[in-house]
């Protein structure tokens, strides 16, 4: 597909591929502009969802094996901007207690919620960005290792990265350095101040957001070819997996010498008193790459342990992993794959549309290009013993571009290309 032909439109079945604004339109350097005014709409009371809001399809082995998992729509609200809304993250760093808080992003436009009891969901803050010609795809959360305050990361069309404080009300810092559009954002498990980003330019960065430095660049000689749309940390943070349009996906190691010198220098690398940058590491080959697992653009990617998660435009999410099944290093010159799974489902065909698990890993959701949502209940010890249930309101029609769970699980939340932000809550 052509980058014209993906950008014709906001709202159609692809998102767009605007390339990077090269006229500095609206100042970078700028803080974001933030306001605590009704910029979305009033919550909308949600209709009764149909009795029947699961639902099995297909036949004999395809069918979908009905779950125990029910969630039951709360809330629905739209925000004014009408444009599709790319992303949806829950904030995991809030202590027990607390109100749960998400984020949301599209157009120019950040969003940051809270959610109540009842259903209740409450703008906290909204941010548009100085440029209009920004769009945003991603977000994700972190918070700062000193005060515990959280933060928000931010990336879209224009591939400028924004740190925005929600204490403050304010983008604290930027991050320029992609050559394109940044698809995804996820930050280290074990060290808050690491962010890994990807990008149409298709390299993946890790950045210190504490000293503004870029620790790492893995691309190039056996990096992607082209657009890089999702990459995950393992749950160490060790390695990384991505995959993008090239139909391929790749694992990085962290584990290195360099890599490890490289982030630990980060953070006391003084500017001032050094005549030369800092000597960021540049990988150009990963442990391991495979093209085998999908035959179009693999648009989200997620760990599961030692294995991966990966969905395409082929109406089904892939577990697989690297090597043969009980083969637990990766070696660089074999690309075997074992394919364990395939979570199958209908009418999801268009490409950036991303699946999302809760923190601990036992649900599962993905929304298709008609509104519909497929929960799976993963707390099982095989893949292939995951059920599905399928959630169906007639209100919501236009395609879920990305999903997100409360910590437990018990909420979850989905985004779609009409600007509108639905609540789906656990039935007890």
């Amino acid at each position: 597909m052509s980058d014209s032909e993906g950008s014709s439109t906001l709202s159609g079945s692809k998102r767009p591929r605007h390339s990077l604004s090269q006229d500095g339109s609206g100042d970078d350097n700028d803080d974001m502009s933030s306001t605590t005014s009704a910029t979305i709409d009033d919550t909308i009371p949600s209709e009764t969802p149909p009795q029947n809001n699961t639902r099995r399809y297909g036949r004999g082995k395809n069918r979908f094996r009905k779950s125990k998992l029910q969630y039951k729509l709360v809330n629905y609200l739209k925000e004014d901007h009408g444009q599709p809304i790319f992303g949806v993250q829950v904030n995991y760093n809030h202590k027990e207690g607390e109100p749960i808080i998400f984020a949301t992003v599209g157009s120019n436009r950040v969003g940051i919620y809270e959610c109540h009891e009842n259903g209740k969901i409450k703008l906290l803050q909204a941010y548009a960005d100085p440029s209009t010609e920004e769009n945003f795809y991603c977000c994700a959360w972190t918070f700062d290792d000193v005060t515990g305050q959280p933060l928000l990361a931010t990336g879209g069309m224009r591939g400028i990265i924004r740190i925005i404080s929600p204490v403050s009300m304010q983008c604290i810092k930027n991050f320029i350095g992609h050559g394109n559009a940044v698809n995804e954002l996820r930050f280290h498990p074990k060290y808050p101040n690491m962010m890994l980003s990807v990008s149409k330019d298709h390299a993946l960065r890790i950045w210190n957001i504490k000293t503004d430095i870029c620790v790492a660049i893995f691309g190039g000689v056996d990096g992607h070819r082209d657009e890089v749309l999702s990459a995950d940390f393992n749950i160490d943070g060790s390695f990384i997996v991505s995959c993008g349009m090239d139909h391929s996906l790749k694992i990085w190691n962290l584990k290195t010498d360099a890599i490890i010198k490289a982030m630990k220098d980060s953070y006391t690398y003084n500017s001032t008193k050094n005549n030369r940058p800092f000597p960021t590491v540049s990988n150009h080959y990963p442990d391991f790459s495979t093209r085998d697992i999908h035959r179009n653009y693999v648009d989200c990617v997620r760990w599961l342990g030692r294995f991966i998660l990966s969905k395409s435009c082929e109406n089904c999410i892939v577990c697989w992993k690297p090597g043969h099944l009980n083969q637990t290093d990766l070696k660089h010159s074999d690309s075997t794959t074992t394919i364990l799974h395939r979570f199958e489902y209908r009418e999801c065909d268009i490409w950036y549309m991303r699946f999302s698990m809760d923190y601990w890993q036992k649900v599962m959701a993905l929304g298709n290009q008609v509104g519909r949502l497929f929960v799976w209940d993963m707390d099982v010890d095989d893949p292939t013993m995951s059920r599905c249930t399928v959630l169906i309101n007639s209100k919501c029609t236009t395609a879920i571009r990305q999903t997100a769970f409360s910590r437990d699980g018990s909420i979850l939340l989905s985004v779609c290309d009409d600007g509108t932000i639905w609540r789906w809550d656990r039935v007890k």
